[in-house]
């Protein structure tokens, strides 16, 4: 199994993020070869906490255009984690 920190990238930080985290939901960049399994124990392994459910979901690029230069942004890959009631993440802890 790969290591935990490879398959967790970051936190994605958005005000619709910040929303749902008071439902217990937490947004991560996750490697995009990564499956739900693995960003599972990978989230329970680095923040010792219960995941209920994970949704992934491929972000597409999106076209770009800096005066005459033009291109795409990048494609990532999304992972929505859902934790057990009462359990939270501290990112910024």
């Amino acid at each position: 199994m790969k290591d935990p920190r490879e398959i967790i990238i970051r936190p994605v930080i958005t005000e619709r993020s910040y929303d749902v985290m008071e439902e217990g939901v937490y947004t991560f960049e996750v490697a995009k070869d990564a499956n739900k399994i693995e960003i599972a124990k990978a989230i329970e392994t680095i923040f010792s906490v219960d995941v209920v459910k994970v949704n992934t979901l491929n972000v597409k690029a999106k076209p770009k255009r800096r005066g005459v230069h033009a291109g795409f942004t990048r494609t990532w890959k999304k992972a929505m984690i859902t934790v057990a009631e009462g359990q939270t993440i501290e990112i910024f802890g």
